[in-house]
């Protein structure tokens, strides 16, 4: 890390606790000066160099070995292996002065991958389509992880410079130019964080110090050190990590990747800790800070306000997959893995209404009983936009054998559908990018690296699905290798098909749904306990149809592959059809939608909750 100092020489610091001897590495046109660092309290070593700065590259050597990147480099210009470079943030002119900020909760979200979103993958060809998603009616745009991570594809998740942003996506400064633009088109910017593991090449942080313990172990191994010996440093490490993104970045707000991997037994959990000094420096910015956590605990203490009860987390929004399993499982007809808990429209109206369907309920998938109920009355301090919905996420398409998205299976009027749940549910909406024309461009599991790894890998993968059925190879239905080049260009967005009949449809679907949320207070409000779905009595003949009722809102949907009549109270000559896919005949009492439609409507205020 560089620290902030008057005109002079630079002062460089970095934390090594055990070493003996740490040199700084200094790059200059006529070579490289090996500088000695002093020793300080805490185990930081610091040294001062004149004529460093901004572009300067340098690196460290602990106890004589190789010089290493430093552990906070918020530049990496020669890769994950090569030194660092210093960075300036204080350099770029912002012009988003007016911005006041934007609170995630009840926002619409749209998670996007640089790498895939363009042809270019970089910052800069991101910000020029933020007309598109300004269009649609975004709030908050989600980029999936920019830490810096080794070759020049790949999805983020093992980053290991945490500090630095990827160089292929344009490197720190494209960052700040990104988000500056998005805030001046209206737009709020959240960024993906990973701190419960790094990847497995380019990650130098045990050189430095007790980064990792073996008193935990993760899927990735050893756990993150968060409460053995030097992990309060280590805690420093990813806490100012956050604050940076907030302070020097703008960012809005940060999605923290698999938080049930951060295993912490210390008297304060680290996600209590960031959420405290996260409204601490929300407080002293004058702006919200969001923390999105994604967690698979079902545990509504993760989005409890600190200090209204014990175990409390403090985040302000978690990721809610139920629904989307429940949703998924539902149109599809999936059983496998995970899906094999859900498929009634049951599970949806349960989703829908209580957020997590196994709330203290036994997961047969799991084989035992999971999770716990998340109080709809709002006592608790949070409401249904502390939970985040999605038809898809990078997660839930790129994790398939061949990363296929639901437009494969499903077809358009049954999108509109699964979009229109999304829309217009209690929680907080999020597409995931080219979701909203319907994208038939598959999102594929992807990487760049060396070539021992890179085959490790390939095999892995290959290995997963093949229980399943499939195989490795280029054949239909085969597996793509992560590796080839080609895996990667396929799962870049096409941005023909909004222009084509079928995806412009689809995506002015998208944004009258978007829109209505805006205009219609039933629509806008998080209030869980104002949600009632209707299904068909059991045993009733149709029986394929749910009704969500949110105040004089209803939104009906049609689950039959052919025409149908479904009853809806207090449907009328007074009802007004807000948005329909295919059209919508209202009678008294009912709604006729053609096979698998969905339609919004709002009905007489008079009729009961």
């Amino acid at each position: 890390m560089t620290e902030p100092a008057p005109p002079g020489p630079t002062r460089f610091a970095v934390w090594a606790p055990a070493a003996g001897r740490v040199d700084l590495h200094v790059h200059r046109e006529e070579g490289v000066d090996a500088v000695p660092m002093t020793r300080g309290e805490q185990g930081w070593w610091r040294a001062e160099v004149a004529g460093a700065g901004h572009g300067t590259d340098h690196a460290y050597a602990v106890d004589g070995g190789p010089p290493r990147p430093d552990p906070r480099s918020a530049w990496q210009p020669h890769g994950v292996d090569g030194p660092s470079r210093v960075f300036d943030a204080s350099r770029h002119v912002w012009g988003d002065g007016d911005w006041a900020g934007r609170d995630a909760r009840g926002a619409v979200l749209y998670e996007l991958h640089l790498g895939t979103f363009t042809p270019e993958g970089t910052l800069d060809a991101a910000a020029e389509r933020l007309g598109h998603l300004v269009d649609l009616g975004v709030d908050v745009v989600e980029l999936m992880p920019v830490a810096a991570f080794p070759g020049r594809w790949g999805w983020g998740y093992d980053g290991v410079d945490l500090y630095a942003v990827h160089e292929a996506y344009g490197g720190p400064a494209a960052l700040q130019r990104f988000v500056d633009a998005a805030h001046q088109r209206g737009l709020a910017v959240a960024l993906d964080v990973v701190y419960n593991h790094l990847g497995p090449a380019g990650n130098h942080l045990a050189t430095f110090g007790p980064y990792f313990t073996d008193a935990h172990h993760t899927p990735w191994g050893q756990a993150v050190n968060l409460d053995d010996t030097g992990s309060e440093q280590v805690r420093r490490f990813v806490v100012d990590n956050a604050l940076r993104w907030f302070a020097d970045f703008h960012v809005d707000a940060l999605r923290l990747d698999a938080v049930h991997a951060l295993v912490d037994d210390s008297p304060e959990h680290l996600l209590a800790q960031l959420a405290r000094e996260t409204a601490e420096l929300s407080a002293r910015l004058g702006r919200p800070l969001t923390l999105v956590a994604e967690s698979d605990l079902n545990d509504p203490a993760m989005v409890t306000p600190l200090g209204r009860a014990p175990g409390a987390r403090g985040m302000q929004a978690q990721w809610a997959d139920d629904v989307h399993h429940a949703l998924r499982a539902m149109l599809t007809g999936e059983r496998q893995g995970y899906y094999a808990d859900f498929g009634s429209p049951a599970d949806l109206a349960r989703a829908l209404t209580s957020v997590f369907v196994h709330a203290g309920t036994l997961s047969p998938f799991r084989g035992r009983v999971w999770g716990a109920p998340v109080d709809t009355t709002g006592a608790s301090g949070y409401d249904g936009h502390a939970f985040v919905a999605y038809t898809t996420t990078h997660d839930q398409t790129g994790n398939r054998a061949t990363g296929d998205r639901m437009s494969a299976v499903l077809d358009d009027a049954q999108l509109a559908a699964a979009q229109a749940v999304v829309m217009t549910s209690a929680l907080t909406p999020m597409l995931f990018m080219g979701e909203e024309w319907g994208a038939r461009t598959p999102w594929r599991y992807f990487t760049d690296h060396e070539p021992e790894l890179g085959r490790l890998v390939s095999e892995g993968r290959a290995r997963e699905f093949a229980e399943h059925g499939w195989s490795a190879g280029s054949a239909p239905g085969a597996v793509p290798d992560p590796q080839d080049p080609a895996t990667r260009d396929a799962s870049v967005l096409d941005w023909s098909e909004p222009g084509t009949e079928r995806g412009a449809r689809l995506l002015a679907w998208t944004r009258e749904l978007v829109a209505l949320r805006r205009v219609e207070p039933d629509l806008a409000s998080g209030d869980l306990a104002g949600v009632r779905v209707l299904l068909p009595e059991e045993g009733a003949e149709p029986a394929a149809w749910l009704v969500v009722a949110r105040g004089a809102v209803r939104l009906v949907v049609n689950l039959a592959g052919a025409e149908q009549r479904v009853p809806v109270e207090g449907a009328g000559p007074a009802s007004e059809v807000l948005a329909a896919w295919d059209g919508a005949r209202v009678e008294d009492g009912a709604v006729t939608l053609p096979a698998h439609a969905p339609a919004v409507l709002r009905v007489a205020r008079s009729t009961p909750r």
